[in-house]
């Protein structure tokens, strides 16, 4: 009698423990699920936080300007499609600045526009001076010059301009620099081709990193030096001819204390007060065949979607 007893006192025993397991069982599938969905919830908060932040900055990249009945092609932008370009970014609100705006931003020194947008001109061509400068001063906008060295230097020993292939020349660049809407930045003194496996300002495969740098650097303070002596100008970015960059430039950039650098990457940026956000600004070419409406549409407006 007592040995039926033990044994159903038994039998409840076990049962009992299994369904104590069973409910422990349940109880870690909770705590797993919960834990995972909590994990879930911060891995897309951690998203939004990495998503861009900061000031909007969209960057227009122009070249050569010539009227469509003198020239015209991908690089060269008609005066009368610049004016309405003007317009456009004024009807909607924007405010051009420079890159010293930037750098006095981002050190604290000074405030940025609620919309603003930078104009920067690659080459330094004489027509820029001829027909972009007069609209400059009637629309109040300013612009960033990137002048090759090597053209201003030769084109300010000819007697002559040339609307299609001339460079400013030294006394029309100083014109354009004490109007206060015109700033010069380095664009190399002699780096604007490409042959012999360099391509602008890049380092060839065969070449060692401190043979290119030494190269950089040499080109670099000569273009320095020279826009130096003749506008009393220290260029603070350095704009990469054809957007060709090499890892082995950076630094070499900093070196040489330049605080931003322009690439021909067409992506939107984003000022914030860290120093560091000016390197590899992305810029969006301007060519004739859109409008500004529809530069805006097609490639800016949905860049600016990215980053929200």
């Amino acid at each position: 009698m007592v040995r039926r007893k033990e044994v159903c006192i038994l039998a409840f025993v076990k049962r009992k423990l299994r369904s104590a397991v069973e409910l422990l069982s349940l109880l870690l599938v909770v705590l797993l699920i919960s834990g995972s969905l909590r994990f879930s919830s911060e891995a897309v908060q951690t998203a939004a936080e990495v998503k861009p932040s900061g000031i909007t900055l969209p960057i227009l990249m122009y070249h050569s300007m010539l009227p469509y009945s003198v020239m015209h092609g991908k690089y060269i932008v008609p005066p009368k499609l610049f004016e309405q370009d003007l317009q456009y970014l004024q009807k909607e609100g924007y405010t051009s600045v420079n890159i010293q705006d930037l750098i006095h931003y981002v050190n604290g020194r000074g405030n940025l526009p609620s919309k603003p947008i930078l104009l920067s001109f690659d080459d330094g061509y004489y027509n820029n001076y001829k027909y972009a400068y007069p609209l400059l001063k009637k629309y109040n906008m300013k612009i960033v010059l990137a002048p090759i060295g090597i053209c201003t230097e030769q084109y300010s020993q000819k007697e002559k301009d040339h609307e299609r292939y001339s460079h400013v020349t030294w006394t029309e660049l100083n014109e354009m620099l004490a109007s206060g809407l015109v700033e010069v930045q380095n664009h190399t003194y002699n780096l604007h081709h490409s042959g012999k496996g360099r391509v602008g300002a890049s380092r060839r495969r065969s070449e060692s990193a401190a043979a290119y740098q030494k190269m950089l650097q040499d080109d670099l303070m000569h273009d320095q030096n020279l826009i130096y002596e003749h506008t009393g100008v220290r260029m603070t970015a350095f704009v990469y001819p054809f957007g060709a960059i090499s890892e082995a430039a950076a630094p070499v950039i900093e070196h040489l204390g330049f605080q931003a650098t322009m690439t021909c990457s067409e992506k939107m940026n984003y000022i914030t007060r860290d120093p560091k956000c000016l390197y590899g600004l992305g810029r969006f070419l301007r060519s004739p065949e859109l409008s500004m409406s529809q530069l805006f549409t097609k490639k800016i407006k949905p860049a600016m979607q990215k980053g929200k």
